[in-house]
Order: C-alpha cells, then sequence, then structure tokens
C-alpha cells in the first residue's frame, strides 16, 4: 500500500492537515479551486491597497492545540480587538447580545409590554413537538421577540421560511445568549441557572485571516507539499472499497490523475458525491441533492471619511433594505485601510447562485450597496471612492429540515465503500463549523493518516457555541487529549 495524501481544498481545514502532516515528515497533493486566494471562506481579499475579509472571522478559540497554532503561525501580529456589533431594526440600533433594559426603553410602552407577556406565555405554554427554527426560537424568547428580532434576518441570511429550518440551527448558534435570558433575569425567574454572555473581546491578525493562510500556505509548500492553485476535481475513484486517487482539471483544462490511498476532502459534500467513480447507490445521490448551500455576495466600499461607525459589523434586520450585514474593516484593523482617512465596508448579501442578485452586473450591486449604505444613514454614497465586488459559491450549508437524515445516509455509505476518505471542514461535514472546529477536524485527519484512530466528525458535535463564556464559574474544555481550565473573563 502506497502512502500518497491528497488534500481538496486549501481553506483553514486544507492547509490544517497539510501542517500537521509536515510536522512528521508526510507530504502531500493540495488541490484548491480558486486561481488566487487560500483560506476558502477565511481569505481576505486586496483591491487597490484595501483589504477586505469575506465575512468577518474573529480568533478566538477554546482548542489548546488551535490557538497554539495560531501563534506558531503568527507570532508577531495579532491585535486584541473590543468587539462591539449591533442590530439595526426599525431606524434604530441595539446591542448584540440584545440588553434586555435596553430594548424595553427604546420600543414604545406598549410593544415592551407585548414582548414580557409574550415570553411569558411561551414559557407556560411551549409549542410541542419542537421540530423547527420558529418553534424553537418562539418556546425561549415568546412570539413577539421572535417576530422582531429573529425572524427578518434568519430569513434573510438562509432564503427559506423559519418553519423550514431545523431547530438544530438555533440550538447550535443561539442558546440563550438573547433578550430572553435577560429579561428571565429581569423577571426573578433565572434561578440558578449560570449566566452566559459573548466575549467582548478577540483576537485578529494585523491583515486580516487571509494572512494566518498565506503564511500556511508558505510554511507547507516550504516543507514539500505541492499546491495546485486553479485545479478542480472531477472524478474520485474508488474500489473495493477504498479510495485510489482523483481527477483533476486546471484551469487550463489539462487533467491529471493522482493516485491516493489517503484522500482529505473540504470540498462541498454533496459535489464530492456527484463525483465518485463509480457512483454511488441512488439512495446516497439522492440525499446529497437534498443538501442546499447559500451563497454569499460582499458589495466592498471604500469611503473617504474615516470612523463613520464604532461596529465592527451591524446586522442589519430591517426589511426594507436586502443588505444582512455590514463589516467595517478599519475597526478591525487599521492596517486594512489602504489610506487611514478612509473607511472600507463590507455589505454582505445572502443570496442562492443564479437569483436576481448573482445575476447582476457588479455596477448594479456596487449602486445597490450604495444605495442601501444612504437609506441606512450609514454614509453618503457621495462618499464613496472605490469598491468591488466579491462572489462565494456554497458559503454556507443549509440546516433544513431533511438535512440530517441527508448528511447520515452519506456517512455511512462513505464509511462502508470509501477508506481512506475523510471529511473535514465546514463544507466537507456538511456543518456550520466555525474556523477552530474546521481546523480542530483536520488535525483529527491528519493524525489518522499518521497511524491513529481519531473521529473527525465528533468535533462540535456537543458544544457549546464557542464564543460563550461563563461569567459564573470556571469551566473545563476538553479536546482529543487536552484539557484547559478557562475562567471566563
Amino acid at each position: 500500500m502506497s502512502d500518497e495524501v491528497v488534500i481538496i481544498g486549501a481553506g483553514p481545514a486544507g492547509l490544517t492537515a497539510a501542517h500537521e502532516l509536515s510536522r512528521h515528515g508526510t507530504t502531500s497533493t493540495i488541490v484548491e479551486r480558486d486561481p488566487v486566494y487560500v483560506g476558502g471562506l477565511a481569505r481576505t481579499v486586496r483591491h487597490n491597497g484595501s483589504r477586505f475579509d469575506v465575512g468577518g472571522h474573529r480568533f478566538f478559540t477554546r482548542i489548546p492545540e488551535v490557538q497554539a497554532l495560531w501563534r506558531e503561525l503568527l507570532p508577531d501580529d495579532f491585535l486584541v480587538r473590543p468587539r462591539l456589533s449591533r442590530v439595526h431594526f426599525r431606524g434604530t440600533f441595539f446591542h448584540y447580545p440584545l440588553r434586555a433594559a435596553e430594548v424595553l426603553a427604546k420600543l414604545e410602552l406598549s410593544e415592551s409590554a407585548r414582548i414580557i407577556a409574550s415570553y411569558v406565555h411561551s414559557r407556560l405554554h411551549p409549542i410541542r413537538p419542537e421540530d423547527n427554527f420558529e418553534q424553537w426560537v418562539t418556546n425561549r424568547f415568546g412570539r413577539h421577540l421572535y417576530e422582531m428580532f429573529f425572524r427578518t434576518y434568519t430569513e434573510k441570511v438562509w432564503g427559506i421560511p423559519c418553519q423550514e429550518i431545523g431547530s438544530e440551527w438555533a440550538a447550535q448558534r443561539i442558546r440563550d445568549l438573547s433578550v430572553g435570558a435577560l429579561i428571565r433575569n429581569a423577571l426573578g425567574l433565572s434561578g440558578s441557572r449560570r449566566v452566559r454572555s459573548l466575549v467582548d473581546e478577540f483576537e485578529y491578525p494585523r491583515l486580516g485571516p487571509g494572512q494566518m493562510w498565506e503564511r500556511c500556505r508558505d510554511v507547507v509548500t516550504g516543507r514539500g507539499h505541492r499546491l495546485a492553485m486553479g485545479t478542480d476535481v472531477t472524478a474520485v475513484h474508488h474500489r473495493d472499497g477504498h479510495v485510489m486517487g482523483v481527477t483533476v482539471r486546471a484551469e487550463g483544462g489539462r487533467s491529471e490523475r493522482l493516485p491516493a490511498r489517503h484522500l482529505l476532502s473540504s470540498m462541498p459534500l454533496q459535489q464530492l458525491v456527484s463525483r465518485l467513480d463509480p457512483l454511488p447507490p441512488s439512495e446516497v445521490l439522492q440525499a446529497a441533492a437534498a443538501l442546499r448551500y447559500r451563497d454569499f455576495i460582499t458589495v466592498n466600499l471604500v469611503i473617504d471619511r474615516p470612523d463613520l461607525f464604532p461596529d465592527n459589523w451591524i446586522y442589519v434586520h430591517s426589511p426594507e433594505v436586502r443588505v444582512g450585514r455590514i463589516q467595517n474593516f478599519g475597526n478591525w484593523s487599521r492596517a486594512m485601510l489602504a489610506d487611514p482617512g478612509q473607511s472600507a465596508l463590507g455589505m454582505e448579501y445572502f443570496v442562492f447562485e443564479g437569483d436576481d442578485l448573482w445575476r447582476q452586473p457588479d455596477e448594479a450591486l456596487l449602486a445597490l450597496g450604495m444605495r442601501e449604505l444612504e437609506q441606512l444613514e450609514l454614509a453618503s454614497a457621495r462618499d464613496v471612492r472605490d469598491g468591488t465586488v466579491v462572489r462565494m459559491r456554497q458559503a454556507y450549508p443549509v440546516y433544513d429540515r431533511t438535512m440530517l437524515a441527508s448528511v447520515a445516509t452519506i456517512r455511512r455509505y462513505a464509511e462502508s465503500a470509501l477508506g481512506g476518505l475523510q471529511q473535514i471542514g465546514r463544507n466537507g461535514q456538511h456543518r456550520y463549523n466555525n474556523q477552530d472546529h474546521s481546523m480542530a477536524t483536520a488535525l483529527r485527519a491528519a493524525r489518522n493518516v499518521l497511524g491513529e484512530r481519531l473521529d473527525v466528525w465528533d468535533v462540535n458535535e456537543h458544544a457549546e457555541y464557542h464564543e460563550t463564556i461563563d461569567r459564573a464559574q470556571p469551566r473545563r474544555v476538553t479536546s482529543g487529549k487536552s484539557t484547559v481550565l478557562h475562567d471566563g473573563r
């Protein structure tokens, strides 16, 4: 048996796997579809001297070995940034996490009373069974608060009604981090429950997250890994219960077959299944076809004014505009700006590939971003000096009500018929992993190549949302063989 290793994708998962292999003298071929950027969703795009992330990427983790790797790669380039994010709703800003006193103070008395009454009713008369996002949120925060602060933004992000989104999504990402928990405290209903919040500061690379992954790329290629940029996987070959290799095609159209006894894949799970050679049984193909993805457009604007607003990012719940979130990259790092007298904003639109926004030319999208920025009274379109548009396919795996069953079907088949294959990262597992969790799957996969027997799917299986902190007491966090004590500060 040969030891050829192929890694699909040069994002955080793929490059972390290559880095871990390189520690032990094992090399691989890394295949990346993008012709220019590594880092996947954690890339940093450069345009006329300005830098823009694809979304915002906070560097905060409870996994010690991930923290150690970040420090190893960028020992002198991390900034500690204060966290400020707010929700824009009905022309008003609310801090996020939502604060009960602020919400009640900024709304009319009658509406505040409806929030509290609705919350109490939901606790006394919960919806059963609870199997979608709407029911999960309503049971915990009340119908009125759900309609005000959860439904519009969630449907902007996912493009489907909240009734079609699985409760697993809410359970993983929201938990008790919002107004409901604070209202319980205000009403004296919290009892002995521990109080959790979100971290109020985080680390961030001076030149954006792409700086991390460009450094990792340089390290692994310097240690003998081959990186094929602008190259797509067109077939994954397997025989007798084991992967045998992949066929790849470069941008110029040249194809190459790469032998592989170990295949670490962060490509979208749906694509992986469709490119198996031979194809899997029909029920596996149907399960893969049922998986859905949300695509992403960032309209990046350079504004000829500094310090537009203090936030790192703003969630735009207001239904009268289509933008869902706005990043202010100068508040992440001033080094992201070509000119310190300017601001660099990322207007984020959640889309499906092929819909009306996706089909619009860049010029129309830039005009939309400027118009909505002005409509939200954050800046004047007259002050926009430059801009660029970034499109990302399959940015978010959709947690609809059939997702868990579809992924389980694919996993069962892969475990029985595709020995040597390991699925890593967000799209590789069709799971809304954070960057550090994606890296943890890659560390486990690389160690399996080296002879260990670790479950790459167990990462984040039952974990709390990774940016929560417990204000009441220390808690132990275990990752693999490492345990660390966090005191909540």
